[in-house]
């Protein structure tokens, strides 16, 4: 099923969230409570360590290649259980709902009132989303990354990769975010990148600005999320053979100590275990996969 979130029926009983005033309705939750051995203070019981998201609902975005990180991590949670949703900015989404048998929609993440719109839809259809996969960002053959010096880069270039890879993470967590700290319960995993955390190459001061900028996004909302039951966190893909890769990127990837570039199941996986409940300890964390490149201090043959 895919749904065009800019043309979305509001006729439903579900009020329409104001997007211009996004609150975070927190409420006092009751903590079960055990006893330790050797003191008199309860302490909170802790969640059951599975993997399982047996009817939660997620929803991934950036999901519309069907070789793609988003893709492969759609397909992982449903095989968990998930009750699962996918986003992209075409419609070409229809085709891989229907393969992954999940429900699409279509919505610009980089616009805050199609978010909002999509919140609802996705709401309306599904239920409360309970995890989130901020992945939309990533360049592709239709959105190819922007490659320029600083010197040459426009405002415009420059604004567009900030959007694409760093606002659509802000604007998507902040639309689900209330709901999941009013259920006590919540996993929003955003993706980042080696370039700008951990490295940097020429030519790309945009993007990684941007990938930089979701890791300090994260850290941040994992503070204010913690109360609440909510973990963040980032996983940093190093190179990744998708079919947006190009020769030198697959080149870069052989070059690696694990000597071939990652997969987007392999990500995927990553992803996944910071989703379910058995990574409930973990946040504000970003979890590298590189194949070991960011370790190796140099190149030996």
């Amino acid at each position: 099923m895919v749904i065009d979130a800019r043309g979305a029926d509001r006729s439903g009983s579900r009020p329409r969230r104001d997007v211009s005033r996004p609150g975070l309705a927190r409420r006092t939750r009751a903590v079960p409570a055990a006893t330790v051995p050797g003191q008199d203070e309860p302490a909170p019981l802790v969640e059951p360590v599975t993997m399982r998201l047996d009817g939660r609902v997620a929803l991934v975005t950036g999901a519309g290649s069907p070789d793609g990180i988003g893709y492969a991590t759609a397909r992982r949670l449903a095989d968990l259980g998930a009750r699962v949703a996918i986003v992209s900015t075409t419609r070409r989404i229809h085709e891989r709902a229907g393969e992954l048998g999940v429900t699409g929609f279509v919505a610009d993440l980089t616009d805050e009132s199609e978010v909002g719109a999509l919140a609802d839809a996705v709401a309306e259809q599904l239920g409360d989303v309970e995890v989130l996969v901020n992945n939309a960002g990533l360049a592709s053959r239709a959105s190819p990354e922007v490659l320029r010096p600083v010197a040459q880069l426009s405002y415009d270039e420059w604004r567009g990769e900030i959007d694409r890879n760093l606002t659509t993470a802000f604007l998507c967590s902040r639309a689900f975010i209330g709901g999941m700290a009013e259920r006590g319960w919540g996993r929003i995993v955003n993706l980042a990148a080696t370039a700008g955390p951990v490295n940097a190459l020429p030519t790309e001061a945009a993007y990684a600005a941007a990938k930089a900028g979701v890791v300090g996004l994260t850290r941040a909302l994992a503070m204010e999320m913690i109360a609440d039951g909510v973990t963040v966190n980032a996983v940093a893909p190093g190179t990744i053979y998708t079919a947006a890769s190009t020769v030198a990127e697959v080149k870069q990837g052989m070059g690696t100590p694990v000597g071939r570039p990652g997969t987007p199941d392999e990500v995927a996986a990553a992803i996944a275990f910071l989703c379910s409940p058995a990574a409930s300890y973990i946040t504000g964390q970003m979890l590298v996969v590189d194949g070991g490149n960011s370790v190796r201090e140099a190149q030996f043959r």
